[in-house]
């Protein structure tokens, strides 16, 4: 596997206008470059967030969280324009025309969206809420609702912290005293802890799917994420939740968890685009697929661990 994610350029739309290209390019390829530039899939995103609630709220929550990571996927990692322009593709295909992902009326903004959202979210301080899904799904739509403040309309601020207070606790036993992770403010470190108990868990997850590895970083990733943006107290109220499901991961599977084939070998990466056309029109399932990379490039850009980096990449097929 590559040392590192593929660094391509992705932004081509803005280059290619200078030079007069974009104008020549087919009306389709332009649509999808035009459909990253104006974050179309963070508002398809937190339309489905915030719409959730009314419909499934884990099923579709996890359908919206999905869209935003593969807009931050796409862009923080500088994929290049086949790889994203098949990946909006696949939510054509699949959600963007359905009722989840529809406009909701205009109105005014919601000033204070992200502090509600992360209220909601520390009210539940301390409880393992079905795998993290409070923390990852709230994690998002504060990510989303700051890089487009004016989408923080009442119904969608609404919608989201519903959803946040929706989920129920999930395994909660108690931490055993010895997983203690580092302050989520030190982002390196916070990084490679989460990244070890990974390497950790799908090893210990063979032969039984990897959800629990891919959970691992996309909750640990969404509370370092918070931290990152200055939400250190969120994030830490985080903390005892994230610690029971550290605990519970690394018992490993019960005795009768259910036999899941591994996935088959291979060099293909999310930054591929034949990656991404070898899955089919309609494989996205509730879109691990984006939000297991999403997390895991960013993760291993927070560590700065090159001997951490190639332990995982060794296996990281397994995930993918």
């Amino acid at each position: 596997m590559r040392a590192t994610p593929n660094r391509r350029t992705f932004v081509v739309a803005g280059g290619a206008m200078v030079t007069g290209i974009y104008a020549t390019l087919p009306n389709d390829l332009r649509a999808e470059i035009a459909s990253i530039e104006n974050k179309r899939l963070i508002e398809l995103g937190l339309n489905a967030l915030a719409r959730s609630p009314d419909t499934n709220y884990f099923n579709d929550g996890h359908r919206g969280a999905s869209m935003i990571s593969a807009h931050l996927m796409c862009v923080n990692n500088h994929f290049d324009e086949t790889a994203s322009q098949r990946i909006v593709e696949l939510f054509d295909l699949n959600w963007a025309s359905s009722k989840l992902c529809q406009p909701f009326p205009e109105g005014d903004r919601v000033e204070n969206a992200t502090e509600r959202v992360g209220k909601a979210l520390a009210e539940g301080s301390g409880v393992l809420r079905q795998v993290g899904h409070d923390v990852i799904f709230a994690m998002h739509a504060i990510k989303a609702f700051r890089m487009m403040p004016e989408l923080a309309t009442r119904e969608r601020v609404d919608g989201v912290c519903r959803l946040i207070k929706l989920f129920e606790p999930w395994r909660d036993i108690d931490p055993d005293p010895d997983v203690d992770p580092p302050s989520f403010q030190d982002q390196k470190e916070a990084a490679r802890f989460v990244l070890i108990e990974a390497s950790h868990a799908i090893d210990r997850f063979a032969g039984h799917g990897q959800g629990f590895t891919g959970h691992m970083l996309t909750f640990g990733q969404s509370i370092i994420e918070l931290a990152a943006m200055g939400d250190l107290e969120w994030a830490e109220s985080c903390r005892t939740a994230f610690r029971k499901y550290v605990t519970v991961t690394r018992r490993g599977p019960e005795p009768d968890a259910r036999k899941i084939k591994d996935h088959q070998k291979t060099d293909l990466r999310p930054e591929d685009a034949e990656y991404w056309q070898r899955r089919g029109d309609r494989s996205l399932g509730l879109g691990h697929v984006f939000k297991y990379p999403y997390a895991y490039y960013d993760l291993l850009a927070r560590a700065d661990d090159p001997e951490l980096q190639r332990e995982l990449e060794a296996k990281a097929w397994q995930l993918f």
